[in-house]
């Protein structure tokens, strides 16, 4: 029976699709891209974090150090203290990821700038709809990235290929992000709880 009902959880692994995308809405517009880019001045986010996929959990707390113009450390604890890992982003490289652990619940490097709100794509295709008070945008082809834009603030970005949206971030409000990749059925929530202004940071911390 053990063996029945784990031959079925694989059939039905195997079968999990990611999600069609469906065409853009809105009305065209001839309107540039917001800017996201990191805004002025070094700080540290404090944020807890929960990861769930089809045979692996787990949560703890995490400190993002951000410098401008285009690189962030982060920092990755498990719920009972123990260090989960760290990871060097700059610009569009991920430059260390200290367990495989943080590393499969990271986002992939476009998506890791999106949960900061940050755009980094281009693309010689773009589209751009008015939908309501959301700006739409769609950069690139396979893959499409899709963005969302409401007060020229990111709210949501796709990844989309074969049609399919493959994977997703999408800023629910200032203090909630959650990235997923539905056929693998995973999830990272990102509880922000604060932000605290730095002068700067040690020259080290962008060392693996």
């Amino acid at each position: 029976m053990i063996v029945r009902f784990a031959v079925i959880a694989i059939i039905l692994a195997a079968c999990a699709r990611a999600p069609r995308a469906g065409p853009l809405t809105g009305v065209p517009v001839a309107t540039g891209i917001p800017d996201t880019r990191l805004r002025h001045g070094h700080r540290r986010l404090v944020f807890d974090w929960e990861y769930k996929e089809r045979v692996f959990a787990g949560k703890g707390q995490g400190v993002a150090r951000i410098a401008p113009p285009d690189s962030v450390r982060i920092d990755l604890f498990l719920e009972n203290g123990l260090n989960a890992g760290f990871v060097i982003l700059i610009a569009d490289s991920l430059a260390a990821v200290a367990q495989d652990a943080a590393r499969r619940s990271l986002p992939p490097v476009p998506l890791l700038w999106a949960a900061l709100g940050v755009v980094r794509v281009t693309a010689a295709d773009t589209i751009a709809l008015q939908d309501g008070d959301t700006l739409r945008v769609e950069i690139g082809r396979e893959p499409a990235w899709r963005m969302a834009y409401s007060a020229s603030a990111l709210g949501r970005m796709e990844r989309i290929a074969a049609g399919r949206i493959q994977q997703t971030v999408e800023r629910k409000d200032s203090t909630r992000v959650v990235y997923r990749q539905p056929a693998a059925g995973k999830t990272l929530l990102l509880i922000i709880r604060g932000f605290i202004p730095e002068t700067g940071f040690d020259a080290a911390i962008w060392r693996p």
